[in-house]
């Protein structure tokens, strides 16, 4: 399969990410944050200095990963300042992907309301209303500039956001009709903190043409205690999975990108270190 990583999880400086990519044979650089700044925020200069590298190193750019959308909540409104300054984001997002070839960009979405939807009393007592229906319309404006430009939004699977499982990222496209522009950016560790379990559950649910790129890493949630650790890969609760996983995706013919996310460390702050504790654990599930 596709092979690639989240380059900042191994450095912000973009040419030592490539060495440490072409010494791992890692193809696909997916870019968030490159030198000071996060993707949509550098110069002209910046984006053909980072667009030549890339070219030059022969690393095909998967996605531009900005927070887009991440931090509002249902009190937002279309158009509001705080939308706007993400929707000028994402414009600026796209016009980098342009440069550099990237076939996605990333959204997220507005902060979670808890409780959804409900039945049985619930949905009298429990459910945030309406959290869900203002939801929709942050977001669509998004996919009306994607079409114009030609470019395919993929929404992350988030930590606290509303979308942060594969159900409602499905829900989230199939509600806006937007099977043509929108795909899930799905993160399986992620979808730990709401118990959605990746193989055979998550993935059955995405697998029939919403799935567009894939975020892997290892993780160990104690909901109860609102505690999050990140494992070395293949020592968190998605370890009995990857196999079963990996084996379903290349069956059914993935052809998307799978990016490997570094953002575990060995207890030093080192996430370099961390990369390279896990990448042969990635590589001998999803090479």
């Amino acid at each position: 399969m596709k092979l690639g990583v989240i380059c900042d999880g191994i450095s912000r400086d973009l040419a030592h990410a490539v060495d440490v990519m072409d010494e791992f044979d890692l193809k696909y650089a997916e870019l968030q944050f490159v030198g000071d700044y996060e993707v949509g925020d550098h110069s002209a200069a910046e984006i053909a200095e980072i667009d030549t590298l890339l070219r030059d190193r022969g690393k095909p750019v998967s996605c531009l990963s900005r927070h887009i959308f991440a931090g509002l909540t249902t009190a937002n409104k279309p158009g509001d300042p705080d939308h706007q300054k993400h929707m000028d984001a994402l414009k600026r997002v796209i016009d980098m992907a342009h440069i550099v070839g990237s076939p996605l960009v990333r959204i997220m979405t507005n902060k979670k309301e808890q409780i959804l939807w409900g039945h049985g009393g619930a949905e009298k007592w429990n459910v945030a209303h309406g959290a869900w229906d203002k939801t929709l319309p942050l977001i669509a404006p998004a996919l009306d500039v994607a079409r114009d430009a030609g470019v395919t939004l993929v929404v992350e699977t988030g930590n606290g956001t509303m979308v942060n499982s594969n159900y409602t990222a499905r829900k989230l496209i199939d509600d806006l009709d937007a099977k043509d522009v929108l795909k899930v950016l799905w993160d399986p560790a992620n979808n730990c903190w709401c118990h959605e379990r990746a193989h055979p559950d998550g993935y059955a649910l995405v697998k029939d043409g919403y799935l567009g790129h894939v975020h892997i890493k290892d993780v160990l949630v104690d909901t109860p205690r609102a505690t999050l650790e990140v494992k070395e890969m293949g020592k968190g609760q998605l370890a009995d999975q990857f196999s079963g996983l990996s084996a379903d995706m290349k069956a059914d013919g993935y052809d998307g990108v799978i990016s490997f996310e570094s953002v575990y460390h060995p207890g030093n702050g080192d996430f370099e270190a961390g990369f390279r504790a896990s990448i042969d654990c990635f590589k001998g599930h999803f090479a």
